[in-house]
């Protein structure tokens, strides 16, 4: 996993739109088996379509260390309407903790700003997923 500006940009011609959940979802489960805490963020038009990527190091994950200046600045820069926020828990149990629910309301507000919504956290785990959106938190 890289982490230049976009490692993934997608022409935009050329882009299939997702299909929901699924497909989305797929963009985010290799992270899953990391060993350690990893995240990344997916940055979509409102048709589905992945315009850009980002996978952040595990130095860069918890809730202090999240650049939100960059996860911004890469919505801006990739024109979005969507972004989708995904991390593992390396323990294997895909429950949310106290510090994901309040980084996503962090998140969540920042996009606001700039008019970008941000449509799901999926915690992703060896043993199953959660969906901040399909629990009401979103």
């Amino acid at each position: 996993m890289g982490t230049g500006l976009f490692e993934e940009r997608a022409n935009r011609g050329a882009c299939a739109a997702l299909d929901l959940p699924d497909a989305v979802l797929a963009r985010f489960l290799p992270i899953a088996t990391a060993a350690q805490e990893v995240a990344a963020f997916g940055y979509f038009d409102p048709e589905w379509r992945l315009l850009a990527m980002r996978h952040l190091p595990p130095r860069q994950v918890d809730a202090v260390t999240i650049p939100f200046r960059t996860i911004v600045a890469d919505a801006l820069a990739s024109d979005c309407a969507l972004v989708v926020m995904a991390h593992n828990h390396p323990s294997g149990d895909p429950t949310p903790s106290a510090a994901d629910y309040r980084l996503t309301r962090r998140i969540a507000q920042a996009l606001q700003f700039i008019d970008v919504a941000l449509f799901d956290h999926l915690v992703i785990a060896a043993h199953g997923y959660r969906s901040f959106r399909a629990r009401g938190l979103l």
